[in-house]
């Protein structure tokens, strides 16, 4: 039984439960969806990845949660709070938050109203002191976001990542500190 987490104007973001790997294949990984995450993936490589949040979620008390749609009860993305897990970053550990849309429900908002939850999630119950995001130069709209979320691009964190393509390296990042976070809000 998944739990939920927060609740937005149009958003439920609940834990990841039983049926979101087919459901996630089915709206969330498609080429133009996850463009800048390396392309599909296998879903394999999905089920590893719920696996790894569900447990960082049972040991920290946080992870990447589904986003439901409140008038349709579809699936529309996912975003959440992670730790820094890339060999290649210089800031292991880190709370690292993050988001995805499906396609067909890009540009109406969900993602910063997703965020502002998550941020909300993130500096409350999660007591993070500060959180970072990662994405790439070539990646405007998700680095627009972070900006407009109050994120403040952080040029000392960048790195190279030697899986992705040349259009998305450097691997760049945003921080925002619980200070900033309460003083925007």
């Amino acid at each position: 039984m998944a739990d939920i987490i927060a609740e937005t104007d149009r958003l439920i973001l609940r834990t990841i439960e039983e049926g979101d790997v087919e459901r996630q294949m089915r709206v969330l990984n498609t080429p133009t969806v996850m463009a800048h995450l390396g392309g599909p993936k296998e879903a394999h490589e999905i089920e590893a990845k719920h696996a790894k949040g569900m447990q960082l979620y049972a040991r920290r008390g946080f992870s990447f949660l589904m986003l439901i749609e409140k008038d349709t009860g579809e699936l529309v993305g996912h975003a959440g709070i992670k730790e820094v897990d890339n060999p290649h970053a210089p800031n292991p550990g880190d709370h690292e938050i993050g988001w995805l849309i499906r396609e067909d429900r890009w540009r109406r908002g969900y993602a910063r109203e997703a965020m502002e939850a998550v941020l909300e999630w993130a500096f409350g119950r999660v007591d993070a002191p500060h959180v970072v995001a990662l994405t790439s130069e070539a990646n405007t709209a998700s680095w627009k976001l972070m900006e407009k979320l109050g994120m403040v691009r952080r040029k000392d964190l960048d790195f190279e990542e030697p899986d992705r393509p040349a259009r998305d390296n450097p691997v760049i990042q945003y921080s925002l500190t619980r200070e900033q976070w309460e003083t925007a809000s």
